[in-house]
């Protein structure tokens, strides 16, 4: 599988404070921050404070539910052979890696808290377009991705984060990715993408994961920073 171009779509808000952040001065804070400090582990992994930007984009949701602009999209053109299954597999994994993609937010009291599942998934949506013209079919993936763009997220029920495959042709599909920007943003992408590849390029072989456990989660972040 080779990865030969990509479009993401992302809110110009920088309402994160760290990953899931946004704003390159708010990170480097949280940088400098967390490179002075140890995070410590918090004890109840069923739930989480909200950070401080989580907080904002909650309050923005009340005031305008499903408003679809923070959904970051992510689309990738995939060439080469592609196991589906393994894809499914990674995708699985990063949900059970990064609990942040287990989260849910609710209001408690006029309140924003949060939930965090103990298991989750994505559901990789697969459609098979090869029975299109090869402009056709490019057309049809390209309207898709951009609904995409603009189906709401729904902060209390979930899920954040969702992907779609697009099959041109045998060796060529069109992928996307979406969350809701409370739980990544737009520079996570490249970490998100890195993991996935990794994920996939062990499994498709065989192999386990490569990835070590993560060493605090981004629900210990927002306890630590408040």
């Amino acid at each position: 599988m080779e990865t030969v171009g990509s479009r993401r779509t992302r809110p110009s808000d920088p309402a994160m404070g760290y990953v899931p952040g946004g704003g390159a001065d708010a990170r480097r804070r949280g940088e400098r921050a967390v490179a002075s400090e140890v995070i410590p582990r918090r004890a109840d992994a069923t739930r989480a404070p909200l950070s401080f930007g989580q907080q904002r984009l909650w309050f923005l949701d009340q005031l305008e539910p499903g408003n679809v602009l923070y959904n970051v999209t992510r689309t990738v053109r995939l060439r080469g052979p592609l196991d589906v299954e393994a894809l499914r597999r990674a995708l699985f994994e990063i949900v059970a890696r990064h609990e942040v993609f287990r989260t849910t937010f609710h209001a408690a009291g006029g309140e924003p808290s949060s939930r965090i599942a103990a298991q989750g998934s994505v559901p990789l949506a697969v459609t098979d377009l090869t029975a299109l013209s090869p402009s056709e079919g490019e057309e049809a993936a390209a309207r898709a991705a951009r609904e995409e763009e603009q189906t709401r997220f729904d902060l209390a029920n979930g899920p954040l984060f969702r992907a779609r495959l697009f099959r041109l042709a045998g060796d060529e599909h069109v992928f996307v990715m979406a969350n809701h920007h409370i739980v990544s943003d737009a520079w996570s992408a490249g970490i998100l993408f890195r993991e996935l590849g990794a994920l996939y390029g062990a499994f498709a072989n065989g192999r386990p994961s490569p990835l070590p456990p993560l060493p605090v989660q981004y629900g210990d972040f927002a306890e630590w920073q408040r």
